[in-house]
């Protein structure tokens, strides 16, 4: 008879494997090869038996006694379940048939993957012409899903469908010899450069090729004349589509919180940010007056950037200031340093995590595409959110921790990392971070658009808001710009719930350092609550929330 730490620990190397089967390319990124040749696979059958694996890991989890084990095996097993639970609940809305994506698709983040993909020797090498012929399948097995999604009446939102072509069609008229897909890593010593070279060129004209035009086909002639439009875009207007945003919700937020309690917690948060632009605004405004201080936020030019470069090095600069400030705030460190990089595609700002075998640090990307739509206001907040002491910190801490299961060191709980994303931002004003008034009223700016996001996502999801009434919330109550708002908007319609974890994950984290404190007085130490929240990986809220209380008893 085995023991319940034994049973659990062997339970969680069997669910961290079987999550790298299900995400070969990220098992890539984190520095496992033995799945370098593998694509994801987004057919049914694959869904079907996935959910059935998780509910399988549940099920095993769950029969372990939760008293019998130690704090952190404890921490293991309820991460498990959450994980596993809430990742079948929304698999099981079918989501993949209305999954048309112009943000996060594969057509705009596989050219990123693949620059970014480690390939330290032929064989790997060799494995990605393999994967490129895995991302053709993909692209067949996403028409086949659109197909199943419109003969049940279940369409995607119209402008996701035709941006999509869109981007399809541009990338279907690159010559094959410019595909971005073929912008790896340098190659390894000891390979045939050019045959190789050769053999991807191969995969992408006979695979991925045909895959996009298949696609693209389908949401062009199949999808688009039936998609919804832009006054039922969210997924309220779907027949599931209440089940499938309360799934959402509850895999994003790892709460039960409603609908309609984030969007009211929204509210509140946005009506409390105004009192604290109006304090602010007349030393960076010249007025106390709500919208004026949005429009000189918006539209005076001293307030922007003008260069991609000026952006990389302020960026950098922030974040050299901040990891000089680490010490009195963070017992524990990371090794591995983040690196700030330009990218011409994707979110406005993002983070990549280090590998886990060392061959790639943490990577704050960010867009330089049109640097004038950057406020200067807003890049000191953003280098915090995503490099240090936000996600990078986070997330290279969990990835170096010792005597802790692989999967909480790298599965991602978005509440969790985007609610410490969020946290750090006003932690970094508490530290002192910011350069002066206008930096610091670029971190209300960033509250903002996640308190919006509160408001906005709900609305669109569950209240039937339209795509206008959500673009012009956000542009009355933030100083964000219509052109900036109206592609975040677009990104809430498409990923679902994932823009409530952030300001829902932050105010929790406030709330359990708060009760800290009142538990403790003067015997709370922040560095200790850090270390609690840091130091153990990843976790649902709930779970996070026993933690700290026990550890800061």
């Amino acid at each position: 008879m085995t023991e319940p730490h034994d049973d659990v620990r062997r339970l969680a190397e069997d669910y961290w494997e079987s999550y790298l089967a299900a995400q070969p390319t990220e098992a890539h990124l984190l520095g496992r090869y033995d799945r370098a040749g593998e694509f994801e696979d987004a057919s049914r059958e694959a869904e079907d038996a996935r959910i059935a694996e998780l509910r399988e890991f549940v099920r095993r989890a769950e029969a372990v006694d939760a008293d019998l084990l130690d704090e952190q095996d404890r921490l293991t097993r309820d991460v498990l379940v959450s994980d596993a639970g809430t990742n079948a609940d929304l698999l099981e809305q079918r989501l993949a048939e209305v999954s048309a994506d112009p943000i996060f698709g594969p057509q705009i983040s596989m050219p990123i993957v693949m620059g970014m993909l480690a390939l330290p020797n032929a064989e790997v090498a060799d494995a990605l012409v393999d994967k490129l012929r895995g991302v053709g399948r993909g692209y067949h097995q996403l028409a086949d899903r659109h197909r199943e999604g419109a003969a049940r009446g279940r369409y995607p939102a119209a402008f996701a469908v035709q941006d999509t072509v869109t981007q399809l069609d541009a990338l279907l008229a690159t010559p094959v010899a410019d595909d971005p897909l073929l912008r790896t890593t340098p190659p390894p010593e000891g390979l045939d450069v050019d045959a190789w070279r050769a053999r991807l060129r191969d995969a992408v004209e006979s695979d991925v090729r045909p895959g996009m035009e298949a696609f693209r086909d389908v949401l062009r002639d199949e999808v688009l004349p039936n998609a919804r439009p832009d006054d039922r875009c969210g997924l309220g207007s779907l027949d599931g589509g209440d089940a499938a945003y309360a799934a959402a919700l509850r895999l994003f937020t790892t709460t039960d919180k409603s609908a309609q309690e984030i969007h009211d917690i929204g509210l509140a948060q946005v009506a409390k940010l105004a009192d604290e632009y109006r304090a602010l605004g007349p030393e960076v405004a010249g007025s106390d007056d709500l919208q004026q201080i949005f429009e000189a936020m918006r539209s005076d030019p001293a307030l922007h950037f003008s260069t991609g470069e000026q952006l990389v090095e302020a960026s950098e600069v922030a974040m050299d200031r901040a990891w000089d400030a680490m010490p009195a705030w963070f017992s524990v460190l990371p090794q591995a340093r983040c690196a700030v990089q330009p990218t011409s595609t994707g979110a406005k700002a993002f983070y990549f995590p280090p590998a886990a075998d060392g061959s790639r640090g943490g990577t704050f990307f960010v867009n330089v595409a049109d640097p004038t739509s950057w406020g200067t206001f807003e890049l000191e907040a953003m280098a915090f959110h995503e490099g240090i002491p936000g996600h990078h910190l986070q997330l290279a801490i969990a990835s170096e921790l010792h005597d802790v299961p692989e999967l909480r060191k790298h599965i991602v709980n978005s509440a969790y990392a985007e609610g410490w994303g969020l946290y750090t931002e006003r932690l970094a004003d508490e530290m002192g971070l910011y350069s002066g008034p206008v930096d610091r009223m670029g971190m209300y700016a960033a509250d903002s658009m996640r308190a919006c996001r509160l408001v906005v996502d709900t609305g669109l999801h569950a209240l039937g808001w339209s795509r206008e009434q959500a673009v012009r919330f956000m542009v009355e109550n933030s100083p964000l710009a219509e052109g900036v708002v109206r592609p975040e908007v677009d990104r809430y319609v498409v990923t679902p719930g994932q823009a409530t974890s952030y300001m829902i994950g932050r105010l929790e984290i406030q709330r359990m350092r708060a009760e800290a404190e009142a538990r403790q007085g003067d015997r709370f130490d922040v560095k200790a609550f850090h270390d609690a929240v840091l130091g153990s990986g990843g976790m649902p809220l709930g779970v996070l929330d026993a933690h700290v209380a026990r550890r800061l008893a």
